[in-house]
């Protein structure tokens, strides 16, 4: 593993410590899936409920989530909650003035409709159960072998890969499209190109990195993760993303926490205060040239002026940068990621059902393109 050398990124008077000169290689996925195999994905996902497989396609060793229907899930392993109900969620957060009673009448039907497809009876290819799922090197060898495996074995189960767009995996994407897949529009996410050029010259940028200077903190590299690290890095990250945020994010447990580190799923940034307290976390997935962080945790308890979030997200555009890497900033926090030098792209699901009855994959269709006519120009109109 390749550790992290200074660049001028680094502010002047932050500390780093390294523990056990950390870096980034490709998760194993042999790993991770026989853990939650082992464990089992309410164990460590407390709102996921899944059966776990690897699948190889063309010499790359893929994680496969394979779920039976259940309403309610997290959006990571649950499309109808990625098109149902977080959309619903997301309307109490949002004024959409005069457009919020059109919008929760959208949803209201989109809700009915995937119920009735049973759109949660998926198998889910390379799928780490985590917000954005980078999908590295994989550039669609042997889609469609793998397809016709899952749809023989899974006949009643919609094939599904989730994360897919033209700028984190565009050979996948065409491969996608060539082997007959549908991609539905799925969220707004915010990329950046050249971390140099776009990110670390930006005044906000400088700012965040003095406030971490002046914080006192110590940030770590955390090679292993102790139990009470561990409890906390899981409480972090649940005062953010579910407490204040949504039930329907991942709800990960701390032997989560552990399980990502050790098979290499994520690289785990902290920052400490004087007494060894952690007071924010990063969990930053390296794949193909790519990074983004599907974790995010800091201590909401604090003052906004301790600037938390602002630390926590300079430490990701730091590794990245530091690793010579894009960056995939995933969905949410437009305004405060434009403002890093991120821009936007559209996210995709894709969705295979040809070996399905028409009446569970007609519809889809219609869902498509109906996201396609009205949602699509809706996302582009606040890129700009």
């Amino acid at each position: 593993m390749r550790s992290l050398h200074p660049m001028t990124s680094q502010p002047p008077a932050a500390q780093f410590k390294q523990a056990g000169a950390p870096g980034w290689t490709d998760p194993d996925a042999a790993e991770f899936v026989g853990r939650l195999q082992a464990l089992g994905s309410h164990a460590l996902v407390a709102n996921v409920e899944a059966q776990a497989l690897v699948e190889q396609a063309g010499g790359h060793p893929l994680p496969v989530i394979v779920t039976d229907g259940a309403i309610g899930m997290s959006y990571v392993a649950a499309p109808h909650s990625a098109y149902a109900l977080y959309p619903r969620a997301e309307l109490d957060l949002v004024d959409l003035g005069w457009m919020r009673i059109p919008a929760g009448a959208a949803i209201a039907a989109a809700d009915r409709l995937l119920r009735s497809l049973d759109i949660n009876r998926a198998v889910q290819i390379d799928n780490w159960l985590l917000s954005t799922c980078l999908h590295g090197d994989w550039k669609g060898e042997g889609l469609a072998e793998l397809r016709q495996r899952l749809a023989a074995r899974f006949p009643g189960h919609y094939l599904l890969i989730r994360s897919v767009d033209d700028w984190s995996c565009p050979e996948l994407t065409a491969a996608l499209r060539g082997d007959g897949w549908l991609l539905l529009p799925c969220r707004q996410i915010w990329v950046t190109d050249d971390l140099e050029r776009d990110w670390a010259v930006r005044k906000s940028v400088k700012n965040d990195g003095r406030k971490l200077a002046q914080s006192g903190l110590v940030v770590e590299d955390v090679a292993r993760l102790t139990n009470a690290d561990a409890a906390r890095v899981a409480a972090l990250y649940a005062m953010l993303y579910i407490a204040k945020y949504s039930t329907l994010n991942p709800q990960y447990s701390p032997r989560w926490m552990q399980l990502a580190v050790e098979c290499g799923l994520f690289h785990l940034r902290v920052a400490r205060d004087a007494d060894g307290q952690i007071m924010a976390a990063v969990g930053i997935v390296a794949r193909g040239g790519i990074a983004t962080n599907p974790m995010m945790g800091y201590d909401t308890q604090r003052p906004q002026s301790d600037g938390l979030y602002r630390i926590a997200s300079w430490l990701v555009g730091d590794f990245a940068l530091r690793q010579g890497l894009r960056l995939h900033g995933s969905a949410g926090a437009g305004h405060f990621k434009q403002q890093r030098g991120a821009r936007s792209e559209i996210d995709y699901m894709a969705i295979h059902a040809a070996h399905l009855p028409a009446t569970r994959r007609w519809p889809l269709k219609g869902i498509a393109a109906a996201l396609e006519t009205l949602a699509v120009p809706q996302l582009k109109q606040r890129m700009l």
